[in-house]
């Protein structure tokens, strides 16, 4: 499983954080069962706001490839004779 990325934790930690800011102060509860309700949904829509942030496509690294030579041609041979004086 792969490590979540820096906006998976900072969107998730800011859903869960406004989420229940938000469910405290609407719903007016004061109850422990309350309160713990609105907690643990908020930390299931903070989880699932994390999971949904679209992961970062893997780097696709360039092959470099030796620059073609051009075709050399041949060197023609030169014939030698090798003549001693006698």
């Amino acid at each position: 499983m792969p490590r979540p990325t820096a906006a998976q934790i900072a969107y998730g930690s800011i859903t869960v954080i406004f989420s229940t800011l938000a469910m405290l102060l609407l719903s007016q509860t004061s109850s422990a069962v309350g309160t713990a309700v609105i907690a643990v949904s908020a930390l299931a829509l903070g989880l699932l706001v994390a999971m949904t942030v679209p992961q970062p496509k893997p780097r696709v690294v360039a092959v470099s490839r030796p620059a073609e030579r051009p075709a050399e041609e041949p060197v023609p041979a030169v014939a030698t004779s090798s003549k001693t004086a006698a």
